[in-house]
């Protein structure tokens, strides 16, 4: 094979790179930045002009959500909102009253409601069930080695704050929504996390119930 080719080849994937990048960079100078003051825009009066409805109605000021099974979004990171509002949109998590709503919203839309609500603070909840906060915090904590589910903490962290762009802030929660979450995940109404469908399956009523509860009083 002649010298000069490989030479040549590296020269070529250089270029090829080179051009790549510059491709990228274009792509990236395009996509718009999220704006969380369109974000508090939609999410406190909603958009009259394209039917989209005010998201406080349900969610409550600033994110805080003063009903049980509406969840609290205040402070949740705004990759995880913004991908969750997509989702709706889609069989994998379709819900009679998120579907209709998440698809009148726009792929910017989406990010600046994510955007705003992420620098809101949570307002804290608490435990109710002073039975079952043990069991709670141990399936939390360390999971059910019984049954092979993983201690939560491991992907929401120890004090439920999550990690961006991959798990869900969970600390302070409604014990209801949680609950409810983690039951849709069992009984396949919940489809966007094949992982939390796989651990949900595993846990009965008590257990779900149980944590659910101590995740709300994690701070």
């Amino acid at each position: 094979m002649n010298r000069a080719f490989f030479p040549f080849m590296k020269s070529l994937f250089v270029a090829v790179l080179a051009v790549s990048s510059v491709a990228f960079a274009a792509e990236e100078k395009k996509a718009p930045k999220a704006d969380p003051v369109k974000g508090e825009a939609i999410y406190t009066s909603g958009d009259a002009a394209r039917n989209i409805t005010a998201c406080v109605a349900c969610h409550g000021a600033a994110g805080n959500s003063t009903i049980a099974q509406n969840p609290k979004l205040a402070g949740q990171h705004a990759e995880y909102l913004a991908k969750q509002l997509a989702d709706f949109k889609t069989p994998q998590r379709n819900n009679p009253v998120m579907t209709p709503l998440s698809k009148a919203l726009s792929d910017e839309d989406m990010k600046n409601i994510a955007a705003y609500l992420d620098k809101q603070q949570q307002k804290p909840g608490a435990a109710r069930n002073k039975d079952t906060v043990e069991l709670g915090k141990k399936i939390y904590r360390a999971g059910i080695a019984e049954k092979n589910v993983p201690a939560c903490a491991a992907c929401h962290g120890p004090n439920g704050s999550g990690i961006p762009a991959q798990f869900a802030r969970l600390g302070g929660q409604h014990q209801d929504y949680t609950a409810a979450q983690l039951i849709g995940f069992r009984g396949g109404a919940r489809k966007n996390s094949a992982q939390m469908t796989t651990i949900a399956k595993r846990m009965s009523d008590d257990e779900i119930q149980a944590v659910s509860d101590y995740i709300a009083g994690l701070k």
